[in-house]
């Protein structure tokens, strides 16, 4: 059975610490709503559904709204970012809410985003506001309670009856695979069978999960930094083909350890960044349906039952344009998309969008190839223009003929 399981961003609510290096009552929708088209035809800002509205998830009531309208369109259940640091949590609010009240009734698990928390998100990635530090003393604390307060709780997901535990940057922990054996065996003392663990597969993709102690790998869209499906570059930002994007991700080989897949509806971190965004455009509610369709046949064919869950990125990364939850201009047609292919309504398989062949990808990569040879040749050209002494000669006339016209309009 196919369980379609949303990443869920807890940033939307105030806390003191981006309080403090952001500004008072800095959320999400901060960034949000201060975006503005670069381009035409850019979407943005992104303004969330009248139903939605700009929420604030201190607010109980919110979690269990949203929980109502995912399972509505077949979500199986929430894949909640998880901030630890050395017993330290960040935006636990809404999550301590849940596991306190037991509302909303809706499986979850926990992804532990284990990176040093700084403000890489507006690109001042050396400005840490939380930094992290690893220990086999924090391995023990961290997991004891998890396995007290969150795995206990019956609407957590297991395979197997193993809670799914999720880590963003493996690569990061000095001893992964000392910190994983540390893990199992406190789960086992607190009386779980086990754990399963999955590590995500975005800064580094060449790491087999089994060699480390995991059970599998989580594939991370939309990975932009290894996009090579670059347009034009607007504003010193990365403009990106989404559906070529998507091709080349429905053409990944099959891995030798279990594989979890993922799918995003776009991407677009521009409310955020100044520079260096990515940007995808070309996204369209019909490619979603059938990448989304493509991804279950994927899960359906390769791995067993109990193991079939489907990643969604995301639920409500709105300053990264990235989310399902209905939005002012498409409304629904992403959440009806995720019902269709789960019902099989989907006219996905009939549709030409995805219908190519390795040759036919190759050929997009030769003209991609080309045009950014074309533009590289255009701006060095330029660059021996700006250079040469002719255009300083050009700007030194310039210069005087300002400085002589401002004297005389003085006089």
């Amino acid at each position: 059975m196919i369980k379609p399981l949303a990443i869920y961003l807890p940033q939307y609510h105030s806390i003191p610490e981006n309080n403090k290096a952001w500004g008072e009552g800095f959320t999400e929708w901060t960034n949000v709503r201060k975006a503005k088209p670069l381009f035409e035809g850019h979407y943005q800002p992104h303004e969330p559904h009248e139903d939605v509205g700009y929420y604030d998830l201190s607010d109980p009531t919110v979690l269990v709204k949203q929980a109502d309208m995912a399972k509505t369109s077949g979500i199986y259940g929430f894949a909640f970012y998880h901030y630890w640091f050395n017993g330290k949590r960040l935006l636990e609010t809404p999550l301590d809410n849940m596991l306190r009240s037991g509302t909303p009734d809706f499986p979850f698990l926990y992804i532990w985003a284990n990176e040093n928390w700084s403000k890489r998100w507006d690109g001042s990635e050396n400005e840490i506001i939380q930094e992290q530090h690893y220990s086999s003393e924090d391995d023990l604390k961290h997991i004891r309670f998890l396995c007290k307060n969150v795995f206990s709780d019956k609407r957590y997901i297991t395979i197997d009856n193993k809670p799914v535990f999720i880590v963003y940057r493996t690569e990061l922990l000095p001893d992964i695979k000392e910190t994983a054996r540390v893990w199992r065996d406190e789960a086992k003392s607190f009386g779980f069978k086990d754990l399963y663990l999955v590590r995500v597969e975005n800064f580094r993709d060449d790491i087999d999960p089994l060699k480390i102690g995991f059970d599998a790998a989580m594939e991370f869209a939309p990975d932009v930094k290894k996009s090579p499906f670059v347009l034009n570059t607007i504003s010193e930002n990365d403009i990106i083909d989404y559906p070529a994007s998507v091709k080349k991700r429905t053409l990944k080989s099959d891995k030798n350890f279990p594989w979890f897949r993922c799918v995003y509806n776009g991407w677009d971190n521009s409310s955020r960044k100044a520079t260096h965004a990515g940007i995808f455009v070309n996204n369209t509610p019909e490619l979603f349906e059938q990448f989304l369709y493509r991804s279950v046949q994927y899960t359906k064919r390769v791995l067993p039952e109990n193991q079939q869950f489907v990643f969604i990125n995301a639920w409500n990364e709105w300053a990264e344009g990235c989310h399902i939850e209905p939005d002012k201009k498409n409304g629904y047609v992403y959440l009806t998309a995720i019902r269709n292919v789960l019902e099989d309504k989907s006219e996905s398989n009939k549709l030409d969008y995805l219908r190519f062949t390795e040759a036919a990808l190759n050929e997009i990569l030769k003209e991609n190839e080309r045009l950014n040879n074309e533009l590289a040749q255009v701006q060095l050209e330029y660059k021996r223009y700006v250079d040469s002494k002719g255009h300083q000669l050009m700007c030194k006339f310039i210069l005087s003929y300002k400085k002589v016209t401002r004297y005389f309009k003085s006089l």
